[in-house]
């Protein structure tokens, strides 16, 4: 499966770690949500770029904006 992600502005609390949701869709068009606690690049790489893109979010949709700050997994 491959799904393509945009960050949201959108943060919530996965047992005690902060965890940001990117809203999406797979490549057959389902929409997706996911719970990103922790993201990185290969230490060998120039991640500036990476570093500065992931600083850009969106409003999240209004289904995501309604899950609650503190879930329990």
């Amino acid at each position: 499966m491959r799904i393509t992600i945009e960050s949201t502005t959108k943060t919530v609390e996965l047992n005690g770690v902060p965890a940001r949701i990117w809203e999406g869709k797979t490549d057959s068009g389902i929409p997706c949500h996911c719970y990103i606690t922790r993201i990185g690049v290969d230490r060998d790489e120039d991640s500036s770029e990476f570093e500065s893109e992931l600083q850009e979010h969106r409003p999240p949709s209004p289904e995501i904006a309604a899950i609650p700050l503190r879930l329990v997994v």
